[in-house]
């Protein structure tokens, strides 16, 4: 049988239309995958596992990589290094503000940024005591498209961005939308929507829903529903889409409430017309020097209506103006910059990257990044790599540079759909993969010493920088997590101890991991707390602190005159 939706109609559906056989080709290439994926995880993880426990006196620690997880925390690694090299250099802005018919306007002077502070001091003096004199006025009509339909990907980054979802949060609460038959298979890499799922069913299934019932009104009132598809194709499954099957939203998570409105008002969009926004820059002269402001209006809201609270496009109204009109400045400001270095990865923009890489597959990625946060290669939700995973980068790009290649793993991933068009068999793949694994493996035998020392003193180091929490208020020494010996409880303390004895409570269970940044109410530092199954929060250290006045309080419903 196969469907992509647990609704009851498709079901009774694929079972009339049941084929006499299994797939076999499909089965052959997931048992080749599984297989793979198997024989290069437990060999490498054992083999660096091994070389750990042999060079610690004691206990060790489970170490993990494989054909995916490698490349991938090797991506990483390399933004780390990136930024790490990164040098900020300063640069000047200056701005004008101007007023329109009592109305406050900012304009930007059209250099933007200048790199000599000596120019940007005598340009900034050369525009005071002028008005500004409107030189131009352009208008640019700027036509946004509706977008593609959800894949695996796309919906774990947009989950990511607007929810702060981790992908494999979201893919599980996916999929336990599809098990209950309100959304569809939600592992495809389609952007496609095929006409046979019954768009009017759908559309008219929503509708009994009030809050989309204007939306599926005005989309039903056209003469043909064309959805605007991406390039991306499935042979497996269709994009990710709402069935007829209407939840009882009082028996959803808030969780599955939020992805379900997600993923509705995204099928809603694919079917809209059209965004057009007029964008009006208007270029100013003050004292010589050029300057522009911009505004913007919305012609057309087009599909964005049917998106919102997920996109947002508000007007940005300029007054008519004529050229000539002069306009009054009200104050020029020079401000100082510093270039940023590039951003780190989140979690749904290494997703991304994955998938244009070709690494792994829409239902791997997720239980990727799961792992390399669950060994403690990475943390925090802008990505950085800790020095446990960036000690087993560089053991890895030492002696087995060859796990930490995309192109072998992109080749592999051929090779298997190879297995599925039967121009390749499985027990050929399987032995060039033990025979390649041997050759390495052997390599990594004779260094099996120096990279179990390397490993262990990464692991130790790692251990001690997850410690530090900051610096001591009272004497500048460094505050740590520390576990009592007598009662086993953790709390936070000074490395001066016994000369300074300053020390906060912390929470005794849970992860902890230090933000480096401080309370924005007492300026002591911070933490984040992950805890299984909860959502992760954010605290200071300081039990005194006025953030945490009502911790610990029980919430009371008062009843008053007896309402």
């Amino acid at each position: 049988m196969v469907f992509s939706t647990l609704a009851k109609t498709e079901i009774n559906q694929s079972y009339k239309e049941a084929s006499k056989h299994l797939d076999f080709n499909q089965i052959e290439a997931g048992l080749t995958r599984h297989e793979l994926d198997w024989l290069y995880g437990i060999n490498l993880s054992r083999a660096l596992t091994l070389a750990m426990k042999r060079s610690a006196e004691r206990g060790f620690k489970i170490i993990s990589t494989g054909r995916v997880q490698g490349p991938t925390l090797n991506i990483l690694m390399d933004k780390e290094i990136e930024i790490r090299n990164f040098i900020s250099s300063p640069y000047w802005q200056i701005f004008a503000n101007i007023n329109i018919n009592e109305m406050p306007f900012v304009a930007e002077h059209e250099k933007n940024n200048f790199l000599d502070e000596n120019l940007a001091k005598s340009t900034s003096k050369s525009c005071k005591k002028h008005d500004a004199i409107v030189k131009k006025i352009n208008h640019n009509k700027n036509i946004s498209y509706p977008p593609y339909p959800f894949n695996t990907t796309e919906l774990q980054s947009e989950a990511y961005n607007k929810f702060r979802f981790l992908p494999s949060q979201t893919l599980a609460i996916a999929e336990s939308l599809y098990q209950l038959g309100y959304i569809s298979y939600p592992r495809s890499s389609s952007q496609k929507l095929p006409w046979n799922i019954n768009y009017k069913k759908i559309l008219n299934a929503i509708n009994h829903i009030p809050k989309y019932t204007k939306f599926t009104k005005e989309i039903l009132s056209k003469k043909k529903l064309i959805p605007n598809e991406g390039p991306k194709y499935d042979s497996a499954h269709p994009a990710i889409y709402p069935t007829h099957e209407i939840p009882p939203f009082y028996t959803l998570s808030s969780q599955m409430n939020r992805l379900y409105d997600l993923i509705v008002r995204r099928f809603l969009s694919v079917f809209a017309g059209i965004s057009i926004r007029e964008d009006t820059t208007v270029s100013l002269d003050i004292g010589g020097n050029p300057f522009l402001f911009k505004g913007q209006k919305i012609l057309q809201e087009g599909w964005t209506k049917f998106y919102k609270p997920y996109v947002n496009i508000e007007d940005k109204l300029i007054p008519d103006l004529k050229i000539g009109e002069i306009i009054e400045v009200t104050k020029i400001r020079k401000t100082k910059k510093e270039t940023k270095p590039p951003r780190r990865y989140s979690p749904g923009s290494i997703i991304k990257e994955m998938e244009k890489r070709g690494l792994g597959t829409r239902s791997t990625r997720s239980s990727i990044l799961k792992t390399l946060y669950d060994r403690d290669y990475i943390k925090g939700y802008n990505l950085s790599v800790t020095k446990f995973g960036e000690t087993l980068i560089n053991v890895l790009q030492d002696h087995s540079p060859k796990f930490l290649d995309e192109e072998l793993t992109r080749k592999m991933e051929n090779r298997l759909e190879s297995v599925l068009k039967e121009t390749t068999k499985r027990d050929d793949i399987i032995k060039e993969a033990r025979q390649f694994l041997d050759i390495v493996l052997d390599e990594f035998k004779t260094n099996e010493t120096k990279i179990g020392k390397h490993l262990l003193s990464g692991f130790i180091e790692s251990k001690q920088i997850a410690k530090k929490l900051g610096v001591c208020s009272i004497c500048d020494g460094e505050l740590k997590i520390i576990v009592s010996r007598k009662t086993k409880k953790r709390f936070c303390g000074c490395s001066n101890y016994p000369k300074c004895t300053n020390s906060f409570p912390l929470p005794q269970s849970g992860k902890i991991t230090a933000l480096n940044k401080k309370c924005t109410t007492c300026e002591y530092p911070t933490l984040q707390v992950y805890i299984k199954r909860r959502k992760p929060y954010r605290m200071c250290i300081n039990h005194k602190c006025k953030t945490k006045e009502n911790w610990g309080k029980k919430k009371t419903n008062k009843k008053l005159n007896g309402k």
